[in-house]
């Protein structure tokens, strides 16, 4: 029987039993942290990509970028609060903003289904132009494809966007120490519920509009209380649980969150309550999650509240040395859960 060397193999983790790309992959879960890591990472490489942070910060010319791309893919086109053309830009924007870098350009590829209506791509272009004014960018440079019928969903956009990352600014989550605050900047849950609920016709008493917002002026009112900020993030895919869980993970500390403490509004926890939701896992648009050190926690705090779209900020949590990597809650009934990284997706298509 001949023997084998096997001192040389490696056992990384396998990508789930799936043949074929399933909605989960997109969810911003486990089965999307899979895909890129044991896929796109090894294929393309490079020390920038393996940050796999909101937005890539890179050196070029003297100046520090901050670099990013983000497709949208939303049904319905049209919802309360906001449109495709709206996610389109202030996703980017807020992507940017989590670097700390104001955004200064966009560019812009619409891939249209042939057949849908002239005046739909006219309101979306209309809308993606508005938020582009509210948000200070320029939409500089795009591209347009049609697919056949059947083969779209009416419009799909993709956005990369630019911006300057100020002195003194960095923010990632290997930055994050034990002690560090965790503040929310307002209710969590919106965008997602708000989707589902024109989608499929549902009533909850009261409308739920979309949180959609570019948070680049609200950065920049917590920048100029401290540029020691550790890290921000957005958490839409996966909400506010693969956020943290994904901080976590990168840096190597435990997260400790009081459940009692997380801004949910009553509609959404109605609504999630009948859906059988967790609000924690449902996207949003216009919210953010900051770790930021503790002599400067209650500053912060008092400067995101003074912003409009920070008005509702909260701390719901810190840092911890123990469970590195883990993310646990404590439950108002004095009880303790783990915050585990969504799976796949709850709510489809919703950014």
């Amino acid at each position: 029987m001949p023997t084998v060397d096997i001192s040389g193999w490696t056992c990384p983790t396998p990508l789930r039993d799936q043949p074929r790309v399933v909605m989960g992959h997109g969810g911003g879960g486990a089965l999307s942290a899979e895909l890129v890591q044991q896929i796109f990472v090894p294929a393309f490489g490079g020390e920038v990509l393996a940050q796999l942070g909101d937005s890539a910060a890179v050196a070029l010319g003297g100046a520090r970028l901050a670099f990013s791309t983000d497709s949208f893919v939303v049904r319905p086109l049209f919802f309360p609060g906001g449109s495709i053309g709206d996610l389109a830009v202030n996703g980017t924007v807020n992507d940017l903003a989590m670097s700390g870098a104001r955004a200064a350009y966009l560019s812009c590829g619409f891939i249209l289904e042939e057949g849908v209506e002239m005046p739909v791509v006219a309101g979306v272009a209309d809308a993606m132009g508005a938020a582009a004014r509210v948000a200070g960018v320029e939409v500089a440079t795009g591209d347009t494809k049609v697919v056949e019928a059947g083969h779209g969903d009416g419009v799909y956009i993709n956005t990369a966007g630019i911006g300057l990352i100020p002195d003194g600014v960095d923010l990632r989550p290997q930055r994050v120490v034990p002690g560090d605050v965790v503040i929310v900047s307002g209710d969590i849950g919106v965008h997602g519920v708000a989707i589902m609920s024109v989608r499929e016709g549902l009533e909850f008493g009261v409308e739920i509009e979309s949180d959609c917002a570019a948070l680049g002026g609200l950065v920049e009112t917590m920048l100029a209380v401290t540029p020691d900020l550790h890290v921000l993030r957005d958490p839409t895919r996966g909400g506010l649980a693969a956020a943290l869980c994904e901080i976590a993970t990168a840096s190597c500390t435990g997260i400790v969150i009081q459940e009692r403490a997380v801004p949910v509004p009553p509609a959404v926890a109605n609504a999630c309550a009948i859906l059988g939701l967790d609000p924690m896992y449902v996207a949003n648009e216009g919210k953010l999650v900051a770790f930021v050190p503790r002599e400067h926690a209650d500053a912060v705090l008092a400067a995101m509240r003074r912003h409009p779209l920070g008005a509702g900020a909260a701390v719901i949590g810190e840092a911890v040395a123990t469970h590195p990597g883990m993310v646990v809650a404590r439950t108002p009934l004095g009880g303790t859960r783990v915050v585990d990284l969504p799976l796949g997706e709850q709510l489809p298509r919703i950014c």
